[in-house]
């Protein structure tokens, strides 16, 4: 009797680079057992102590949820800032931008 197995992509995106890879787990594997067997902790150390987020096809999931052939295993990077702070900040260095001599828009 041969066990079933299933396909599945771990992927990773830092600033610098893409990680992806494919492999074949046996089925009832879990987000955690691919993380593991993808190598990705070697390839990424800072992640080894704290994945801020997983997902499967972009929806949030724990990492003891079951995959299923052909699921892709999303690894999410934290945000280095908010994104209402990131936006006030843009506002504020368009309004420099634009009040400064020389620095507005033709009209």
């Amino acid at each position: 009797m041969t066990s079933a197995m299933i396909e599945v992509e771990v992927v990773y995106a830092r600033p610098d680079r893409q990680w992806v890879w494919k492999g074949v787990l046996p089925a009832g594997a879990t987000v955690a057992d691919a993380l593991l067997a993808s190598g990705l902790y070697t390839a990424a150390p800072e992640l080894a102590e704290d994945i801020p987020a997983v997902g499967v096809f972009g929806e949030v999931c724990a990492l003891s949820r079951p995959l299923a052939g052909g699921d892709r295993v999303e690894v999410y990077r934290r945000l280095r800032l908010d994104p209402r702070e990131a936006r006030r900040l843009r506002a504020a260095r368009e309004r420099a931008a634009t009040s400064a001599p020389g620095g507005g828009r033709g009209r």
